[in-house]
């Protein structure tokens, strides 16, 4: 025993050392199973994660079948290269004719030729695959996100799901064009590879697969260690892009109060966290590699030490003769065998960011919306604009009513206002017209129908809102009136324009309805934006128009225009009003008094008045403030 010790003490240093290292990673992996895992939405199998990413990949079959075989001819160089350069090696070594070792270079340089145009048609056809399957997996997001409902938008941070729709698509797109095909080749060449070796000597052959279990070993503790840290990146990231999303549409509220210094040092804190993250994802992938290099390195210094050992004492390996051209083939063929295996570990590490990805985007796609379409919705063609509250209940948080018991019937083409404090439920009831909530208790009619009864798409367009926060997208004056809706003409636009005096000012612009629309309409007044709502509004021919609060924050000029632009609104169909100046609702044919989610009165402004009621005092309280005021 100790006499074989000493014969091969260099391989069993070798080994001794490759035990050590792979003892600290098995300590170090139990290790982490006792670390509870950083916040992350859910723990997918990474089996569930390629079957749902196979579902977009499938479509294009026939592009991923013809990379494979463009792949298998590829991969002829990395098989019958070494056997080429054993033979020309061995032709060197005897007598030989100039022209047999130019058929022999000719061969090598055709097999090159070969390979290199494979590999170019294989990355072509796998781009365009893979840009496909990216733009299709960014629109179903995209697409579910708008099927969310309100509450659940209102829970999730804006530059959340910025993240999901942009960053974590271009992760899974790279899986797509590269990580999987050069997986997929990397694996045929290991097994061509000692497909070859053991034809060519199989005893050396088994030397190499000695070390395939530390292989294995290695990598699969690394893909433990590495999708925690793709995890914690993803999760840094989405973070640091939810804080600049909410913050520079906030700055100038933080330049106002000047907190500039702590919201740097709130970005400063997240970016360090991001650092740190990505710091550890490099720890981790600078480990792997440098150990598999260890196991390359080891294999050839064994194979040079049994090589010479047999050359030098003319002695068998495992009963096999090892010669100079065995040698070099071997040499070239660890080479191929462990390349990929380092390129595996590269290709790992992006396939765990990808599946960290996945998960996120899972998360969002496997989000039920609240609220939906039943089985047997029907289309509303037409609406008179009926509107009926039977017993209404509802409430935002469990057992927390906002709205109790409310019953009340609107007549088309009426005008009702709602009135009352703050957190009474008048905008809540406007919600629950259009669907954006579903109730708890009670029922809501549309022309004598059921909502729930009524598809989501065809109730909300006979609906047309007007918010006192008036959004208009980046663009131009008419895009934001239009939406992208088809079949209006030029005329109705203008005509729109004009009929709610929003032309007062678009006429003065210098490219009147082409004037540009920065974000959120920051270069339009709050009056101007509101006018331009009103007629967005108008060009979509709503049956039942929705006004919260949008004559709030006006000036005293604008609002002369709007409460023009109300009169003539009055005439295309039911108009529901909330507002607290109850000067803007007198000629309203029904005013609805709500308090702690109930209503306390309702009738005309007149009728109201004469009750000297709830209304009363509002009316008399804001009369005398305005009196005072003026």
């Amino acid at each position: 025993m100790l006499d074989f010790v000493q014969q091969y003490l260099p391989v069993v240093i070798v080994g001794a050392i490759i035990g050590a290292f792979s003892l600290v990673f098995v300590f170090a992996s139990l290790a982490l199973k006792k670390v509870k895992d950083e916040d992350s939405d859910r723990h997918m199998a990474d089996s569930e994660i390629i079957k749902r990413l196979m579902g977009y990949a499938k479509p294009y079959w026939k592009s991923f079948i013809g990379v494979f075989f463009i792949m298998l001819f590829s991969i002829g160089y990395d098989l019958i290269s070494p056997l080429l350069v054993s033979r020309i090696q061995k032709l060197l070594q005897e007598d030989f004719a100039l022209s047999q070792l130019f058929g022999l270079v000719a061969v090598y340089a055709g097999i090159l030729i070969v390979s290199l145009i494979c590999t170019y048609l294989q990355a072509m056809i796998l781009q365009k695959t893979g840009q496909k399957i990216l733009s299709q997996i960014r629109q179903d997001v995209f697409s579910h996100i708008e099927s969310l409902s309100h509450e659940q938008l209102n829970n999730i941070p804006v530059g959340k799901l910025v993240t999901r729709v942009t960053n974590d698509p271009n992760a899974i797109s790279y899986m797509f064009t590269n990580i999987l095909v050069t997986l997929a080749k990397n694996c045929m060449v290991i097994v061509g590879v000692l497909g070859a070796m053991l034809v060519l000597n199989y005893a050396l052959t088994l030397m190499v697969l000695a070390f395939v279990p530390f292989v294995i070993l290695f990598t699969v503790i690394f893909r433990k260690f590495s999708r925690r840290v793709h995890r914690t990146v993803s999760n840094a990231t989405t973070d640091i892009n939810t804080y600049l999303s909410e913050n520079l549409s906030g700055m100038k509220i933080t330049q106002i109060f000047n907190r500039e210094e702590q919201k740097m040092a709130d970005f400063v804190a997240r970016s360090r966290k991001l650092k740190k993250a990505k710091f550890n994802r490099m720890y981790v992938f600078g480990v792997f590699r440098p150990m598999v290099y260890m196991l390359f390195v080891s294999t050839q210094m064994c194979l040079f030490y049994f090589g010479a050992k047999g050359y030098l004492e003319n002695t068998r390996f495992l009963g096999q003769i090892i010669d100079g051209s065995t040698v070099v083939a071997f040499y070239m063929y660890i080479s191929r065998f462990f390349n990929p295996i380092q390129t595996l570990a590269e290709q790992f590490d992006m396939l765990q960011r990808s599946f960290a990805s996945s998960e996120k985007i899972f998360t969002i796609l496997d989000m039920v919306p609240q609220i939906v379409d039943e089985p047997d919705a029907m289309d509303l063609e037409n609406m008179e604009g009926r509107i009926e509250f039977r017993d209404v209940w509802f409430s935002y948080k469990p057992d927390e009513w906002v709205l109790k018991g409310v019953s009340f019937t609107v007549e088309p083409r009426q005008t009702v206002a709602f009135v009352g404090s703050t957190g009474s439920g008048k905008t809540t009831i406007l919600s629950l017209i259009c669907r954006n909530y579903d109730i708890q208790k009670g029922q809501i009619l549309i022309d004598g129908i059921d909502i729930k009864k009524i598809r989501i798409a065809s109730l909300r367009k006979h609906f047309g809102q007007m918010l006192q926060d008036v959004f208009l997208f980046s663009g131009t004056i008419r895009s934001n009136i239009l939406l992208n809706q088809d079949g209006v003409s030029e005329e109705e636009v203008r005509e729109a324009v004009r009929y709610v005096n929003a032309d007062s000012f678009i006429d003065k612009l210098e490219n009147g309805l082409d004037e540009v629309v920065r974000e959120r309409g920051n270069n339009f007044s709050a009056g101007q934006r509101q006018l331009l709502s009103f007629a967005r509004t108008i060009v979509h021919k709503p049956a039942v128009m929705i006004l919260d609060e949008a004559t709030a924050n006006i000036d005293t000029e604008t609002e002369i225009l709007i409460q023009d632009s109300l009169e003539k609104m009055k005439n295309i169909g039911t108009m529901l009003i909330v507002a607290h100046r109850l000067s803007t609702i007198q000629h309203a044919d029904n005013i609805i008094l709500l308090s702690k989610g109930r209503i306390m009165e309702q009738g005309t402004h007149q009728e109201l008045l004469a009750q000297k009621g709830r209304y009363y005092g509002l009316y008399t309280l804001q009369y005398s403030k305005q009196q005072l005021e003026g």
